[in-house]
This record gives C-alpha cells, structure tokens and sequence, in this order.
C-alpha cells in the first residue's frame, strides 16, 4: 500500500528502478498536471534485473509528458530508445553536456546490442531463435530528436504550474541533481553524487531545501581511501610491465576512462611509469574526451589537462585496429569498454590476455552483483565470454581510488549542508547493504526521517492524509 504524504497541489512517485539495485534508474512523477520520468536507465548485472528491461513498463510511456534525465550513464538513460518505441512522444530534458554524451551513449549501446546479437546468432550460443538486440542505431536515433538542453540552475517550466532546476552534481560531464517544484513543496532527486575533491569534476552543489529527497547510496556502506590514485596505479603498472605483461582495464567509457587519462598523463609527464604505450579501444570514451573543451563550465580541466586527456593514448576505432591491438608486441596499457566487463570490446581482450599469468587486468570502478567485473575481482577461475569458458590466471586488482561516486562520509557531509532537514528521505540507487547503511546512518547521525524505497514502491503526496 502506497505510504500517504502531503503534497497540496497532488504528486505521487513510483520506483520503477534504481530501487533495491544499482542500476536501471527510473522514477515516475504523476502530478496533478504532468506525468514525468525521472531518469530512464538500463538494467545492468544480475540476469533476473537484465531481464526487467524487456518486460513491459508499469506504465503507459504514451501517457508519459516529459523525461528528466540527470546524466548520461546507460544505467540512467539507457532505456529511452525503449520508451521510445513504446509509444512516448514527450521531450526529454537534461544539461547540455549530457545531451551530447546520450548522443554517443546510446548510439553505442545499440550497437553492441546488435553486434552481440549477431555474434550469439552465428556461433549459436543464444538460447532465442533469432537472438534480437533489445533497440537498434535507427531507435536510438529516433529519440535523440525528442531531446531538449537546459541551462543548469535556470527553471524549466513542465506545464501544470511544475518546474524543474538542474543543479551540478559532479560525478561526470554534465551530471545534474534534479529539483521538482509546484509553488508549494519541492522533491530532490539528487542523481548520482560526486566527490567534493574530484580532480575533474565540480562538487555537488551544497546549501541546498526541499521537502523530500531521493538520495543514491552506491558506495552508502564504504569509505574511499586516501591512498595516492596515481601512486597506486603507478605500482600496478610497474610490476606488471616488469614481467613482460599488458594492462588490460576495463573502463566505463564516459568519466571513468577520461579520468584514468587524466592520471595516466600525469604519471608519463613526471616519468613515474615505464614508457610503455597507452591504447584506448573505445570510439565512445574518445569521442567523450573531445567534448571537455566544449563544455569548460562544468569541469575543473585546464586547456593542457584537456588536450592530455584527448592525446595521451593511441585509439583504436575501427574493429580491425581493435583486432590489431592483440598483435602490438610487449607491455602495453589497454582501456576498453565497459566498466564491469559486460559486453563491449574489452571482451575479446579479456579472452586474449585474461588466461596468462604475466598481465593484469585492472578494474577502476563498481563492480555490480552478478556482472563479470564483480566474479573477477571475488577470485572467479574462470568467467563465460561469448559462450565459452575463459580461465583467469592474470593478477586481478580493483581500486577504488578512481570512484566518481561520492562514499559514505561524502554523502553525509552533503547532507549535512542542507539549510533544513527534509519531511522524509529516501535511499535509492544502492545494493541492499549499502542502502540499509546510509539509512542507518542518515538516521542516527542526522535524526532525519528516512527509509529505503522498494521497487515498484508509490509514495503519494495529496492534500488529503
């Protein structure tokens, strides 16, 4: 039973994901004049949540008027060639930095979707006849028309007396919390959180009132090192060019894969890494580096740290150069997409480099339940790549030192900055054990009123209790 809150003018919310996982973040907004999503993601990792993304929503996208996007990672918009197929028509809203990341974004996430379809049907590893992709390039193109940029801090009128401000979160290019209000009471969704100390990104923006919040609790039961990043991969990369070995990484191509070339450009100028060469398989984490210089407000990079960022590594883009990297003799650093080694180019590489002792394959980020990433770095032997069994003799190591999520600590000290307490918080875009933390300590640490949101969860605000 949907819990009853006040709301005077009449909203409800309903979790239709990022609740009870990480991923596949979508929240629906019935207001008495717009019916909105906020933020439409992918489904990512365990294969019972991969499957939600081709049951049918539990609402009607036609009936939806407008999607509020509050950054590009797949997770959070991922799922818009989708509705788009589905019968939405309404504009999609988001900062101007983030409309041009879903461009890359989802063109790429259509195209790995068909291209693996088309590798499952002629090896016949699929268990559909014919396997399908989820969307193709010609849906993702299609809901790139519907999209609309807008000026961060500056309000959006949505019709029916409701607005929306987007206020930088840090976290990655363009990442935005989102503030509803109808006049009356405002809801926060705060997106996903940055670090306050991010050497690329802003901090999340501070001083901040609302009436309700949703808050993301990716990292809610963890505390970042304070370890030196760059010291710490300097030692990764050392050892294993001293046996002769390749750096594989698997890299979230949008934010993770610049800031690893941020660092990495660093270290070759100070000359603390051997002079091996650095190689980026990813069109998407390149076409991403080259819009830093196009959107200088919401970034802290300088013009060298910009061109480092583009020119530090040599780039694969077609798929021959990818297949040609294999043949490039001695160490080397390889960053390929995708981050949890779900699907994407850094696959093949893993086939090739993953079963020989003497390489390293490094993983730089969050590691969701049930991905490959998260069975590799818990001591799996082996992982299953196109079909077939892939042994893991390569030395395995994760650092969390490159996080773009904000930890535990980081949170509540952002909580902590704003002007009044909210009339009830809820803890969304976390595994089970690092939400229950973060409400734990929300809890017991602010005294505020807070819970863990369910999914397929309606929390309702009328004028009537």
């Amino acid at each position: 039973m949907a819990a009853r809150l006040q709301w005077p003018q009449g909203m409800d919310i309903t979790f239709c994901g990022g609740a009870g996982t990480v991923t596949g973040s979508r929240y629906l907004v019935r207001t008495s004049g717009p019916t909105l999503l906020v933020d439409c993601g992918l489904f990512q990792g365990l294969k019972e949540l991969r499957l939600r993304n081709w049951d049918a929503p539990p609402f009607n996208p036609a009936e939806v008027d407008a999607v509020l996007l509050t950054h590009a990672h797949i997770d959070h918009s991922g799922y818009l060639p989708v509705l788009g197929k589905r019968g939405f028509t309404g504009r999609v809203y988001c900062t101007r930095p983030t409309r041009d990341l879903c461009q890359i974004l989802l063109s790429d996430s259509a195209r790995l979707q068909e291209e693996e379809a088309g590798y499952a049907r002629r090896h016949g590893y699929s268990k559909h006849t014919p396997p399908l992709p989820l969307y193709t390039e010609e849906d993702a193109a299609r809901i790139r028309e519907h999209f609309r940029a807008v000026d961060v801090d500056t309000p959006v009128e949505l019709g029916g007396g409701v607005r929306a401000r987007f206020l930088l979160a840090g976290h990655i290019l363009g990442a935005a919390m989102i503030l509803l209000e109808d006049g009356a009471q405002r809801v926060l969704f705060s997106g996903d959180l940055g670090r306050p100390k991010d050497p690329m990104m802003p901090a999340p923006t501070t001083g901040l009132k609302t009436d309700w919040l949703l808050v993301e609790s990716t990292y809610g039961n963890r505390r970042h090192v304070d370890d030196d990043p760059e010291a710490e991969l300097a030692q990764v990369i050392t050892r294993t060019v001293a046996r002769g070995g390749t750096v594989v990484v698997p890299a979230f191509c949008v934010g993770r894969a610049q800031l690893l070339l941020y660092h990495l450009a660093r270290l070759k100028r100070a000359h603390a890494i051997p002079d091996v060469p650095v190689f980026l398989n990813s069109p998407m984490a390149q076409e991403t580096g080259a819009l830093y210089p196009r959107h200088r407000g919401y970034h802290r990079l300088n013009d060298e740290e910009c061109w480092d960022v583009c020119n530090v590594a040599r780039h694969a883009v077609t798929v021959q150069e990818s297949k040609d990297l294999h043949r490039v003799a001695g160490p080397k650093v390889l960053i390929a997409g995708s981050g949890m080694a779900t699907g994407g180019r850094v696959l093949h590489h893993l086939k090739a480099y993953a079963p020989d002792e003497k390489n390293t394959v490094l993983f730089v980020g969050h590691q969701a339940v049930g991905t490959r990433g998260a069975a590799m770095v818990a001591g799996a032997e082996s992982v299953k790549i196109h079909g077939e069994q892939v042994p893991i003799r390569a030395e395995v190591v994760k650092l969390d030192l490159f996080s773009a999520h904000a930890d535990g600590d980081e949170i509540l000290a952002w909580l902590r900055t704003f002007r009044a307490p909210p009339e009830e918080t809820f803890v969304t875009h976390g595994e089970p054990e690092a939400a229950e933390a973060l409400r734990a300590r929300v809890a017991e640490e602010l005294g505020w009123r807070v819970r863990v949101a369910r999914h397929l969860e309606t929390v309702t605000w009328s004028s009537s209790t």
